[in-house]
């Protein structure tokens, strides 16, 4: 089958969270099956640089902005995986993130600079023969390359399948009304069987509604948006999409992601040696300035400092843990008064607190080794990556009930002796804090916290069992599509 993946980041070029670690391994994974993938993504400065470049192929102009475009073809370093890198200087080549400017700022052109992603890939999907390669399936991941599903469907028959996955719901790529034709979508699409949202028009739904198959990233997440709770105002669409939404629990790259072979470790480890556990704890006290003491437990936290994420939750239910000569280990960015909020927690618990902003891979897995127990409370998670980091690394999990964090963590005091972790339910900081002092409890008693440890690290989280469901929803999308076009 011939996968064209579209995405906004994958590893190792571009990451600003989970979505670019699963593009990257489930391409991987599908390429070990004997799929024939591609990966189209921005080119965003500096991303040629750190690529061979093979070829270059000519796209022309495909959103009539007087700027031509054109694709670099190259592989993903370190992967068999090859990546079609879309070149438009003026919107991609440009100091910032990829979707913030250089203050935290949106692009303004955000809806030009994806709207060109989508367009590109449905102009590879429709006329590929210049490239040499036929595509079956174009799989578009979140609001950035959702538009693709949109302009194949308006462009008629003999298209390609597509596919969209909701990484998160919240990121809808809402837009004003008036930019309808700049991203030359036909005005009749706006309207509430086609891109408009609560008077303004959404990127995403452009997937929803027109995409063969839609999944998310997790079952529980794939029910909770169909909810009004959890939908945000999709709800209604995707319970009307019905079997044509589906949940696929995200895998990682249990290749990159095992602490026997980590390089960015000070020791490797396996469940047939946790104590070797010890030396990486020692190594990350060492590096973020905690005092070396091993009478109480590592807490980590890895991800975006939002709301979504229960930093909130975590900086109410936190103190009695660090009364308790807890010691806190945070890399992550995200929102300024929470950020305020933990600087302010490092300046009064020093050698016991630490935070570095930003995001540094190489530190990330340091913490998931270096850590006793591992912090993920949050209000919503799709899937979540670092829950099954952590449980991979030997580090019990402390989570909230909720999307992937449920599907993966098995609460040890409600499955005792099969447990993988500690769960809470209410979004409310005491129970977070009644999670966080359970685990700590059965960290005191090494035996009981080594079989946690155990159990979490015998969990299979790499992307085989994923893949061949995307295999199936692909074959699934290829039927659909070839049905309309009958």
């Amino acid at each position: 089958m011939r996968i064209l993946q579209v995405a906004s980041e994958a590893v190792p070029l571009c990451k600003t969270g989970g979505l670019a670690d699963v593009v990257t391994a489930l391409s991987q994974a599908l390429l070990d099956g004997g799929d024939d993938v591609r990966v189209l993504l921005p080119a965003y400065r500096g991303l040629l640089e750190r690529v061979e470049i093979e070829r270059r192929f000519e796209l022309g102009d495909p959103l009539g902005l007087g700027v031509p475009a054109r694709i670099a073809c190259a592989t993903l370093p370190g992967t068999r995986v090859h990546a079609w890198l879309l070149q438009c200087d003026p919107l991609f080549d440009r100091a910032g993130g990829p979707y913030v400017d250089e203050q935290g700022r949106d692009w303004l052109d955000n809806h030009l600079r994806f709207a060109l992603l989508a367009r590109a890939a449905a102009t590879l999907a429709l006329a590929s023969a210049p490239m040499g390669w036929a595509v079956d399936v174009v799989h578009a991941h979140d609001w950035q390359s959702a538009l693709v599903a949109g302009y194949l469907a308006w462009w008629g028959r003999g298209r390609a399948a597509t596919v969209l996955t909701v990484h998160n719901l919240q990121f809808a790529g809402r837009f004003a009304p008036q930019l309808l034709g700049a991203i030359a979508a036909p005005p009749s699409s706006y309207a509430p069987a086609g891109l408009e949202f609560y008077g303004q028009i959404s990127l995403l739904k452009a997937g929803l509604v027109w995409a063969d198959r839609v999944t998310t990233v997790s079952p529980t997440y794939a029910d909770e948006i169909r909810t009004p709770e959890g939908g945000i105002g999709f709800d209604g669409l995707l319970r009307h999409r019905g079997a044509a939404v589906q949940g696929i629990l995200n895998g990682i790259d249990d290749r990159a992601w095992d602490p026997a072979t980590d390089a960015a470790l000070a020791q490797g480890y396996d469940a047939t040696r946790l104590g070797d556990k010890r030396v990486c704890r020692l190594a990350l006290q060492r590096e973020l300035g905690l005092h070396e003491q091993d009478d109480a437990p590592v807490l980590g936290l890895v991800g975006r400092l939002t709301w979504q994420k229960g930093i909130d939750l975590m900086l109410g239910g936190i103190d009695v843990a660090l009364a308790q000569g807890a010691q806190l280990a945070i890399l992550g960015s995200g929102e300024p008064e929470l950020e305020a909020a933990l600087a302010a927690r490092v300046a009064a618990n020093p050698g016991r607190v630490a935070l570095r902003r930003g995001y540094d891979e190489a530190l990330s897995h340091r913490i998931f080794a270096g850590a006793d127990l591992f912090l993920v409370p949050s209000r919503f998670e799709p899937c979540g990556l670092t829950q099954l980091y952590a449980m991979r690394y030997g580090t019990p999990p402390v989570v909230r009930r909720t999307g992937g964090l449920a599907d993966t963590v098995r609460d040890e005091d409600e499955h005792p002796g099969a447990g993988t972790g500690f769960v809470f339910d209410a979004p409310e900081p005491g129970a977070f804090a009644a999670a966080l002092q359970r685990a700590i409890t059965t960290w005191r008693d090494r035996p009981h916290h080594e079989a946690v440890q155990r159990r979490g690290m015998a969990g299979q989280f790499g992307w085989a069992r994923g893949a061949a469901a995307y295999r199936r929803v692909y074959e699934e999308a290829i039927a659909a599509a070839r049905a309309e076009s009958v």
